[in-house]
């Protein structure tokens, strides 16, 4: 493609050379480039991409991009390289990777779902109850990249940057994709990942405060604000009429075609005689004309919000009432509030929870309508914000009724003193615990102590199949490892 048309759309350039160049390749990682590559220099939080022009321009590139400012006397730059200066290399990236891919997003329907919470289950239950219609569905989000059942590979971020986002949505377009589910975190939306998609259908699940950090958001304004611009990139959307702060949304567009969806405040789709049991909940809802009772083998109030969302994306989309029910009927989200069938008939749960917030909130929500005892299996990842190990703790030992500390991901850290960390917040409890370093034993033990009543918490690992310790991953998949110990393997 010609330079110039790889610019299109993109205002305030300079430009020194020739724009009639041919571009075999757009990159903005010095280490992928090759001939004829224009490479588009970035300034990230650890590392700025303008200190490897010259590695690019040695690798093929025919061309650059530097953000305005840059100091060329400290590059040499050969005569026959052009160069164009852009007021925000991070946006010009996107929209350069919409054009090089020739705007794919306009060749299928594209569903965003943002939120603190519940992004994954809501972006997974939309994708089975399209399929469910006869749809041919991509999705792309924390876990995973999928068309239907082909994995695409696990995913490294939530969404992922726009270079890569555009070529899977161009890979997805060469399948015949009819629809793209994906999450869409504020990061993304803050730093333009998502600029020139082309978004038919904005969900937003609900907000908390969350990814307040100095390489994230500074406070809770502009982390609502990120969010905000999803909707401002549609002109359809669904929001959370129990959410204060999401419900704003509609007052902030008064243009769009905002609907909302509930339980306790005025909604477009209220779910009523809601049923939560510790392996599925149903609820009364309308689908078309008639209230139809739903059911869905996610447990939790928290999993009637998720369902609502993904009920009014597929009726929207033309899912009928009969294959929304039977759809739900059987979901299963890997790795979130996902329950493991097993010979026993125990009540096991495997949950991502890692971070105070989603420890407290599952544990809060299984104690809900939980008969028996809710047993709390987790630990805390190495190398990581050590400040909520101690938080972590005083919630479980707050929220459970036995907890087992154990280790999640202790990477180059001492297993044990991350688990003393953790200590210091149970011992601020009145909660009952025990200390099994290795987590398989620790399961082991969680299963030899609970019944039928009782439902036993996996918290942590989710979806990850493996545990890395001292720079390598193990194999750690929790539904082999429940197998194996239940069955005696």
């Amino acid at each position: 493609m010609e330079l110039k048309k790889v610019l299109a759309g993109l205002e305030g350039l300079k430009a020194k050379g020739n724009l009639d160049i041919e571009i075999q390749n757009i990159e903005s990682d010095s280490r992928k480039i090759t001939k004829n590559s224009l490479f588009i220099a970035i300034k990230g939080f650890t590392t700025d991409g303008h200190d490897y022009i010259e590695n690019a321009i040695e690798k093929g590139a025919n061309s650059i991009m530097v953000e305005e400012g840059f100091d060329f006397r400290k590059v040499k730059l050969p005569n026959e390289i052009t160069v164009i200066i852009a007021p925000n290399t991070r946006y010009a990236l996107a929209i350069i990777a919409c054009n090089f891919y020739e705007n794919p997003t306009k060749k299928f329907k594209l569903v965003g779902v943002t939120g603190t919470k519940g992004k994954t289950t809501t972006t997974f239950m939309i994708k089975k109850l399209l399929e469910k219609q006869g749809q041919k569905v991509g999705l792309i989000g924390t876990i995973a990249k999928y068309i239907g059942d082909k994995c695409l590979g696990e995913s490294d971020r939530t969404t992922p940057d726009s270079l890569e986002l555009q070529r899977l949505f161009a890979q997805m377009a060469n399948e015949n994709v009819n629809t793209v589910v994906m999450e869409v975190s504020s990061q993304s939306l803050k730093l333009d990942r998502v600029v020139g998609c082309h978004f038919d259908i904005a969900v937003f699940t609900n907000f908390s405060e969350d990814h307040i950090s100095p390489n994230e958001h500074p406070n809770m304004e502009d982390y609502f604000n990120s969010k905000l611009k999803l909707f401002q990139m549609c002109k359809t959307g669904f929001i959370n009429s129990d959410d204060m702060q999401v419900v704003k949304i509609k007052k902030l567009l008064p243009n769009d075609n905002i609907k909302t969806y509930g339980i306790d405040n005025p909604a477009d789709l209220i779910a009523k005689d809601i049923t939560i049991t510790n392996s599925y909940v149903d609820f009364k809802v309308k689908l078309g004309e008639k209230n139809e009772r739903v059911k869905t083998s996610i447990p939790g109030r928290f999993s009637v919000y998720n369902s609502l969302a993904a009920i009014c994306v597929a009726l929207t989309l033309g899912v009928t009432p009969e294959n929304v029910k039977e759809a739900l009927l059987d979901i299963r989200v890997p790795g979130r509030s996902e329950l493991v069938p097993n010979k026993k008939e125990l009540t096991i749960m495997i949950d991502y929870a890692h971070s105070p917030e989603s420890l407290e909130s599952i544990l809060k929500a299984v104690k809900s309508y939980t008969r028996g005892r809710v047993i709390s299996v987790f630990g805390c990842g190495g190398d990581r914000d050590s400040g909520k190990r101690t938080i972590m703790g005083e919630i479980s030992g707050k929220n459970a009724d036995f907890t087992i500390i154990t280790s999640d991901n202790p990477r180059t850290e001492k297993p044990k003193e991350i688990i003393e960390q953790i200590e210091k917040g149970m011992k601020k409890t009145k909660g009952k615990y025990i200390v099994i370093i290795d987590r398989k034993e620790a399961i082991r033990y969680a299963i030899t102590m609970a019944n039928k009543r009782d439902i036993i918490v996996l918290a942590g690992k989710g979806h990850e199949p493996y545990q890395e310790i001292n720079g390598k991953k193990y194999p750690f998949d929790e539904r082999v490892i429940v197998k194996e110990i239940i069955e005696g393997n």
